[in-house]
């Protein structure tokens, strides 16, 4: 049996915040939006159908909490729920909270605008406040 482990680009591009009961949940080093992605800690799984009925159930709890998160702490026009894995075929759900004012807007986020990094306060501030509201 194969252990789980994150993809190293996920590794690179990503925060770690929290491990749930599925998913690790991380954010991405782009603070041009607020972007979390979920990545089920289970291996060799490079999409939804892969994970057994339990897991995909569990999945879909744990994106709606984190959908709950976005929507509380950052009030967005739209969340972007998707995944791609076209570059990363490690199965990971983004959920990005959008804006009518973002710089993509109202383009998908991908390919348009280079990430910016975080300052190290508000990442440290954010983070905290997702953890916070995830209850853990």
């Amino acid at each position: 049996m194969t252990a789980f482990s994150l993809d190293p680009r996920l590794t690179a591009d990503c925060e770690w915040l929290a491990d749930l009961a599925l998913c690790k949940v991380l954010l991405l080093k782009d603070a041009n939006y607020p972007w979390l992605v979920l990545v089920p800690q289970v291996a060799n799984c490079k999409e939804i159908i892969d994970l057994s009925d339990t897991q995909q159930e569990q999945f879909w709890r744990e994106s709606a909490a984190v959908s709950r998160v976005l929507q509380q702490l950052f009030k967005p026009d739209k969340l972007n729920v998707a995944a791609l894995g076209n570059m990363v075929p490690q199965l990971h759900i983004h959920h990005i909270a959008r804006f009518k004012n973002d710089i993509s807007w109202p383009k998908p986020v991908w390919g348009q605008h280079p990430a910016k990094s975080y300052d190290a306060d508000l990442l440290a501030e954010r983070s905290a406040k997702i953890v916070q509201l995830l209850n853990l």
